[in-house]
């Protein structure tokens, strides 16, 4: 079975296809013949070795989000041969991950693909959707909150800012000029500039400071002005730095909703009736993997760029 991945942790030309053993789902997994995946910044981190368990043997194959088709369902499994479905994947296994041809994952993480939304773009949801909502569990905002979001016009920060607006929580979000515009249409009330003085340009728009922050932007120590005493930091990796002023700080990780399918089959209603904006960046046979690494790395891109298999 083909897959994309690496033998040797390193650059983007390290991606190579490879030829792995296909498995058969067991009992309450699914196999989905992908046919797309998102390229994300936990990949490039995978590809270089990052996360990579020590006892893991290669070849690692990078990939959290796919969407296809199930060719093959074990015992137990209430889904279908033939459903659309998208799931969160996890890489750190001796299968890998989502870049390759088939994939065989637990029926709870999988949900299924609403008519109306096609594969490419649900395979943008389910990491980074699952990624704010866990935020958002963290953050533990009161209600009418003020939450700041930092890398609002990414992924992430584009999902933030919708999925909080929808929770009734005024968000304050930081862009470029260029992204100013799309960061208000999320919804954001306030719109700061990008950069180290993100705290206190949020001070200047709210004198007390917000109730909580999610750092998708990784600025650290940078970016707590912006938050009030006792308040709550979530980030995306681990923090660089200390919290000071009884402020909390807190981490998403991808373990926390691997079997979260309730959850991602929402926000896949979302995304197929308008209330969550898809943005693919673009699209790339899966054999071209590298290509997407470079410009993922080369910053700028804004959505996901997908790999079609």
């Amino acid at each position: 079975m083909r897959a994309i991945g690496v033998t040797e942790p390193g650059g983007p030309e390290r991606l190579q296809e490879l030829d792995v053993p296909e498995r058969e789902p067991g009992p309450g997994e699914i196999r989905i013949a992908v046919r797309a995946a998102a390229v994300n910044p936990t990949d490039t981190g995978f590809r270089e070795g990052m996360g990579v368990p020590d006892d893991l043997d290669p070849p690692y194959v990078p990939g959290m989000d796919a969407a296809g088709v199930i060719d093959a369902i074990g015992p137990g499994v209430e889904l279908s041969v033939g459903d659309r479905v998208a799931a969160v994947v996890n890489p750190r296994r001796p299968e890998g991950g989502a870049y390759a041809a088939k994939v065989v994952v637990p029926q709870t993480g999988v949900a299924l693909v609403p008519d109306g939304l096609d594969l490419v773009a649900a395979t943008t949801v389910p990491l980074n959707g699952l990624t704010v909502l866990r935020a958002l569990d963290l953050l533990d905002l009161p209600p009418a909150g003020t939450l700041a979001i930092t890398g609002a016009a990414g992924a992430v920060g584009g999902y933030a800012i919708e999925l909080a607006t929808a929770r009734g929580f005024r968000v304050v979000a930081d862009a470029k000029p260029e992204d100013e515009e799309f960061v208000r249409a999320a919804g954001a009330r306030t719109v700061v500039p990008r950069g180290d003085d993100f705290g206190d340009a949020v001070r200047a728009a709210e004198p007390g400071g917000v109730d909580g922050l999610l750092d998708a932007a990784l600025l650290g120590t940078k970016a707590l002005g912006a938050v009030r005493d006792g308040g709550v930091v979530v980030a995306v990796r681990p923090f660089d730095g200390e919290a000071d002023r009884g402020i909390r700080v807190r981490m998403v990780t991808p373990a926390d909703y691997l079997a979260d399918g309730v959850r991602l089959k929402e926000l896949l209603a979302m995304a197929a009736d308008g209330r969550l904006t898809i943005r693919v960046a673009g699209t790339l046979p899966a054999a071209q993997a590298a290509e997407a690494h470079r410009r993922l790395a080369a910053g700028g891109v804004r959505g996901r760029i997908v790999l079609e298999f």
